[in-house]
């Protein structure tokens, strides 16, 4: 967790919140290792979030390309 602490910037007490609803709603997998808490991310959780989400992709891939063709004619 140390990593993600420093990566993100953010207070230890924040990131343990935020690892916690995510390990609550299975998203993330975290086991300790002495001292260190080791957290991984949960394929098999995130498959319905990657299935819907990606629903939505070709909309806003589109929406993206005439956003920046109408950028590029101005």
């Amino acid at each position: 967790m140390a990593e993600i602490v420093e990566e993100l910037g953010l207070p230890q007490p924040s990131v343990s919140k935020h690892l916690r609803v995510l390990w609550d709603v299975g998203l993330v997998d975290a086991r300790r290792d002495g001292k260190q808490m080791l957290c991984r991310t949960n394929p098999e959780g995130l498959r319905p979030v990657h299935e819907w989400t990606s629903r939505f992709e070709r909309y806003w891939r589109n929406q993206l390309t005439r956003i920046k063709a109408r950028a590029e004619r101005t």
